[in-house]
């Protein structure tokens, strides 16, 4: 039962508290030490162990679930050799096989005989856990529920192959770590300045179905993810138009559409550019397809950073990886700013025509270009129904069509958008 025992599995998360409670499990009845004293180092760990659920939104045994929790987090040889291609041969099978048979010395142990030791209820309650909290703070409740699942799978395992037949199975259906529980991504530096992909726990879930009208544009875009996914050629896209009318919302709602496939996204601000080139280093052999998303991209004339997106898009020596695809949107169609010096006759640089061409050369290493136009007043009048009927306003059409184009002459004009803030609005009035 010694986690020193492990050799794949070294770097559980929260080590100390793992640590503490395995030796915990050893000595409880051991007479070389202090009864007391074992005992208050136990609900140290109980303590822990509840805040370690209210973090992650863990319940059940919840011991059950720290160790699922472990399995699922642990990013080593064989677990992402399993995302890969799920059970795997050779000597490493032997070796995770060696950890499973602590692990499942682990999940064996009943809780409930601490509590025979220390005269508690400690140990029941663990193992019947309910939690109030049902996200977490770094887990939404689909992610929770699949390490919980595991948990349970994992305790009737009847012996190590089986065990590691299991483990092997989720990693391949579910991937292991950060990158494969959660499907939304920032970067930012720690306090050593490195480069991390930290997880967003929270994304909108807006569908392609949510976005009304605009049909030939979600085609476009959903048959090139599809190829990305696929494993066939795809190009990188950049969608362009007006303020509103549903390009971010587009690509949110292809990552909802394609994460069970394996889709995931990084969003990339214009300021970390010159973090691609470590972010891609990071992703490019692991076994899911990465969207380097990047909203409302334009540069103005001093601005720089488009030199570092170009040479990571195309033109450095290393190859963008095939599972890499760049996703941006904007509302400049050629996204640098150019002044009229740039195309006027006269210009004070001698090689005018050089300086326009590098300010269009990065668009043009966006294979699909895809045109975001501001909708009609039917078109808009189309998405205020839809809207109110899935928002189930109970209003009068008349009423809802003249309200909204009040709404929309001093609101922005006619988008997405504008009638999205109208349907909240009136259906804040409602309630």
């Amino acid at each position: 039962m010694n986690t020193t025992d492990l050799i794949l599995y070294k770097n559980a998360p929260h080590e100390s508290f793992f640590v503490d409670m395995t030796w915990v499990m050893e000595h409880y009845e051991d007479k070389f030490y202090n009864k007391e004293d074992v005992k208050a180092l136990y609900f140290e760990c109980v303590n822990e162990l509840i805040e370690l659920s209210a973090h992650y939104g863990l319940e059940g045994n919840l011991w059950h679930a720290y160790l699922a929790f472990v399995i699922a987090n642990d990013e080593n040889a064989f677990s992402i050799a399993c995302e890969m291609t799920g059970k795997v041969d050779g000597s490493i099978w032997e070796f995770a096989k060696i950890d499973f048979a602590v692990f499942r010395e682990l999940f064996a142990f009943d809780l409930e005989r601490l509590d025979q030791a220390f005269d508690t209820k400690v140990g029941y309650i663990l193992k019947n856990y309910k939690n109030t909290n049902q996200n977490g703070n770094v887990f939404n409740r689909r992610i929770r529920d699949r390490i919980c699942e595991l948990a349970c799978h994992l305790a009737d395992m009847q012996d190590e192959e089986s065990f590691a037949c299991c483990v092997s199975e989720f990693y391949k259906e579910f991937g292991v770590g950060s990158l494969g529980l959660h499907k939304a991504f920032r970067i930012k530096h720690d306090e050593q300045d490195e480069v991390i992909i930290e997880p967003i726990t929270c994304t909108e879930h807006r569908t392609l179905n949510d976005l009304v009208g605009y049909e030939r544009q979600k085609k476009k875009l959903i048959d090139n993810t599809k190829n990305f996914i696929d494993g066939k050629p795809a190009n990188n896209v950049l969608l362009f138009g007006d303020s509103g009318t549903g390009k971010s919302s587009s690509i949110k709602a292809i990552l909802n559409e394609y994460y069970s496939q394996g889709l995931r996204m990084i969003e990339v601000y214009k300021h970390q550019f010159r973090d691609l080139s470590s972010v891609i280093a990071q992703i490019k052999d692991r076994n899911y397809k990465f969207i380097i998303y990047m909203d409302d991209l334009s540069f103005e004339e001093f601005e720089i950073e488009y030199k570092y997106l170009k040479a990571v898009i195309e033109g450095g020596l290393e190859r963008r990886p095939d599972n890499v695809l760049i996703y941006a949107t904007s509302n400049r169609r050629h996204l640098i700013k150019e002044s009229f010096d740039d195309t006027k006759d006269y210009n004070p640089e001698l090689h005018s025509s050089d300086t326009v061409q590098e300010k269009l050369s990065l668009v043009a290493r966006f294979g699909v270009t895809i045109y975001f136009g501001a909708p009609d007043k039917k078109q808009f009048q189309g998405i205020v129904r839809y809207l109110a009927k899935q928002a189930d306003i109970h209003m009068d059409e008349e009423t809802l069509l003249a309200e909204a184009n009040k709404w929309e002459l001093s609101h922005g004009g006619l988008s997405g958008r504008t009638a999205q803030q109208f349907i909240d609005y009136v259906k804040g009035q409602e309630d």
